[in-house]
């Protein structure tokens, strides 16, 4: 997977709460066999004219702008990639004291199929909602900054995610930067079986 340092792209706010994987990706799709096909699915059930990314100033948005607990409910890495099969490149949501921006689960399958996730203070959010959908973000990964017209919002972001994504790393990525290593420990483990 590629990496994700600093991203340019317009962006469609979906600026509600506690949207779950099941309203992203419906549960009826999850039996395909494959990891393609998904993005025309994406958000398949509540799709409409009057569905915020369903507006003409949505259209080829890249970043996604969501409320708090985005990606709750069941875990399923189909609905990171819907949201990536669809264009976009990143999601920014809101967090409070008393809420998270996405939920564990999702925040990891995230992580993993490289798909950024940034959370911002309930203050900054607000005033990036107020752009609108179409309006032009920039984020930059390294120094944790998302930049619009006339504000600069800083975010944090686990150290081990940050880095995962900006080398563009999954979970067998990260295993392998230790080849050596376990290569090595086989060598002389009790347990190791020669190939």
């Amino acid at each position: 997977m590629s990496g994700f340092t600093t991203f340019t792209g317009k962006i469609a706010v979906l600026n509600q709460d506690n949207v779950d994987t099941d309203r992203i990706i419906p549960a009826r799709f999850l039996s395909m066999v494959s990891k393609s096909g998904y993005g025309e699915l994406v958000f398949k059930d509540v799709r409409g004219p009057e569905f915020p990314l369903d507006q003409p100033e949505a259209d080829g948005a890249e970043i996604l702008v969501a409320g708090i607990n985005f990606g709750c409910g069941s875990s399923r890495e189909h609905a990171v990639w819907a949201i990536q099969q669809a264009g976009f490149k990143a999601v920014i949501a809101k967090r409070t004291g008393d809420a998270p921006g996405y939920s564990d689960i999702f925040r990891s399958n995230a992580g993993n199929c490289g798909l950024a996730l940034i959370e911002l203070d309930a203050a900054d959010h607000s005033a990036l909602v107020q752009q609108g959908s179409g309006a032009e973000v920039t984020i930059d990964l390294p120094n944790q900054v998302v930049c619009w017209t006339g504000h600069r919002a800083t975010f944090e972001i686990a150290a081990a995610t940050k880095s995962q994504l900006i080398e563009g790393l999954d979970l067998i990525g990260l295993t392998l930067r230790h080849e050596g290593e376990i290569d090595a420990f086989e060598q002389t483990s009790d347990v190791y079986v020669p190939k």
